[in-house]
């Protein structure tokens, strides 16, 4: 008779999964075990848990679909933590595994025992223990439907004993349903109203845009309106648009901050934009979220629409007068214009280091025109919001929301993992990649040809700059790192490196045509200042606090360093 794991895979591949990421454990092998015997769900072996839990974000977060990922009882699920944190704030579709401890012993404190539905709480919109064997084929089911319906993580704590015993059950067929979702007309209509009345237009858009781009643009031209985007929204917005203006928040540009600022009517389309000093400070607020809580979590919002982007624009449109005004839209396009070309001028050639600007400009030359980028959180971030292209083939994600180290490589093992034959680059921070390094087995294990490109500037570089920008010394930043080609070799992946930016296109373009896993180690300039797109008061007061107190630490020299490096960002 079939075993309550064998249903699990069973149910899974009905399901159209294609995969689990983990770690085999004595409370995991009944479900190995019937991984051995269904070839149709592949186990794809990491180095940590940790990696296996960002693995099926990854996946996730490509394929919208649901991704899985299992651990042993106690340390072996304890590491899925962070990824499936990462999952559940960037609300892709995850279930995750967790063995337990044998039944009985349950509460006894017995070797390796934990709680993990205390531990997953926090990071799962469904999350149960299976006490009898029994129960699983629902909440399976249950736990599936939640996680693929609510866009999130879905935790199964299972003891080893109940994954073992035998069961008669069917497979079954978990899918999600597209579906519409329009505000009420009443909402519509005070929001046309409005936005009719609004002499300066903006569009905020994040996210939530995927799947509605015509309708973004045809918004954004009937209100003559300056679009500007949040990171996760970039994929999704800004190709193919004249409207665009960039990106705000913290990373962004200077245009897409004064086109915020600057409106007396603000658009705000499936986004969940953070920071709220970025907003304007006295505008019409209207909001579209198809997850009602969302509305008014980041700034005071005067009309709330619940409903999908693609749907709501649909209704408005018909509603929002023509013949608009553009002179708002014209002065922030020009804004605009003038910021980008000022980055731009920034990622160019030096004789003296390597700016990881023209680092990155020439991995988007180079790359293919539906490659996958991956930037780790810190200054890879900063550098592939500015000058990485999307086209609307391109994907761009990453630990956006939770924000978590050593999210580029582990990530990178699911998107490829899902996706073969598609050019996945891994844009890894020298401390992130360190961090999981040992996850470079992992894509020899796996044949896996992903390229990761090392910002190698020997220090935790974003971690430096906030310390400036606080007015303290950096300290304890500094890492000393190998030559990350020389391990990647070691493991049977090939390695490169530059040192000199007469040398970096040509080789650029041999590391992204190799036909297998490559690591690309570059070593950047370490003072590098990825300028905010506007100085605070705050923010010069911290910097000038920086200067007094770096020379009176004895590193004067710092700063003549720094100043050398950004004098281009100045004047």
């Amino acid at each position: 008779m079939p075993t309550v794991a064998r249903n699990i895979v069973d149910t899974l591949v009905a399901s159209g999964v294609k995969r689990v990421y983990g770690i085999p454990g004595d409370s995991l092998n009944g479900f190995t075990d019937a991984l051995r015997v269904n070839p149709q769900l592949d186990w794809v072996h990491v180095r940590h848990e940790e990696a296996a839990s960002f693995a099926a974000s990854g996946e996730a977060a490509l394929t919208g679909e649901l991704a899985v990922c299992a651990g042993s009882c106690g340390p072996g699920n304890l590491h899925l933590i962070n990824g499936l944190y990462d999952a559940q704030r960037s609300r892709v579709p995850v279930l995750a595994i967790a063995a337990h401890i044998p039944s009985d012993e349950i509460g006894s404190n017995y070797f390796q025992e934990t709680h993990p539905t205390d531990v997953f709480r926090e990071c799962s919109v469904y999350l149960e223990h299976v006490a009898t064997k029994e129960q699983m084929p629902r909440l399976l089911r249950v736990a599936m439907r939640e996680a693929v319906e609510k866009r999130g993580v879905a935790v199964l704590v299972i003891p080893g004993d109940i994954g073992l015993a035998e069961i008669d059950a069917p497979a079954e067929v978990v899918k999600s349903y597209p579906s519409h979702v329009i505000p009420a007309d009443s909402q519509v209509d005070a929001a046309a109203k409005a936005l009719n009345k609004g002499k300066k237009v903006t569009i905020l858009a994040g996210a939530g845009t995927a799947g509605a781009h015509d309708q973004l643009i045809a918004v954004a031209e009937k209100l003559q309106a300056p679009i500007v985007h949040a990171l996760r929204g970039k994929e999704f917005v800004e190709h193919d648009n004249p409207y665009d203006v960039g990106m705000t928040g913290l990373l962004g540009f200077s245009s897409g901050y004064h086109a915020l600022k600057g409106c007396d009517t603000l658009l705000m389309l499936g986004t969940d934009l953070p920071y709220q000093q970025f907003y304007p400070d006295d505008a019409t607020v209207i909001q579209t979220d198809i997850r009602g809580s969302q509305i008014g979590r980041r700034t005071p919002v005067d009309i709330g629409l619940v409903g999908t982007v693609a749907d709501t624009v649909d209704a408005l449109l018909p509603l929002i007068k023509p013949n608009r005004s553009s002179a708002h839209l014209k002065t922030m396009t020009k804004h605009y214009s003038k910021t980008r070309k000022e980055l731009d001028e920034l990622a160019t050639p030096s004789k003296r280091t390597i700016h990881p600007q023209y680092l990155t400009r020439l991995i988007d030359e180079a790359a293919d025109d539906d490659a996958v980028f991956i930037p780790d959180v810190g200054s890879p971030v900063t550098w592939a919001a500015r000058y990485l292209h999307m086209n609307g083939r391109r994907r761009l994600i990453g630990s956006f929301s939770h924000g978590s180290m050593a999210n580029a490589l582990p990530q990178s093992v699911g998107v490829q993992a899902s996706h073969p034959d598609r050019q996945v680059i891994a844009l890894a921070g020298d401390g992130g990649l360190a961090m999981l390094l040992g996850e470079l087995l992992t894509l020899t294990q796996n044949k896996l040809p992903v390229k990761t490109v090392v910002y190698n500037n020997s220090s935790l570089n974003f971690v430096e700059l906030e310390m400036k920008a606080a007015g303290f010394v950096t300290f304890g930043t500094e890492l000393a790192n190998p030559d990350f080609s020389t391990i990647a070799e070691a493991v049977g992946i090939k390695g490169f490196r530059v040192e000199k930016s007469k040398d970096l296109p040509k080789v650029v373009k041999a590391f992204l045509a190799y036909d297998g896993a490559a690591v690309l180690d570059v070593v950047t300039e370490r003072q590098e200042m990825s300028m905010p797109p506007t100085i605070t008061a705050e923010q010069a007061k911290g910097f000038a606090l920086y200067a007094i107190r770096t020379v009176m630490s004895g590193k004067g020299d710092e700063l003549i360093d720094l100043a050398r490096t950004n004098i281009r960002q100045l004047f």
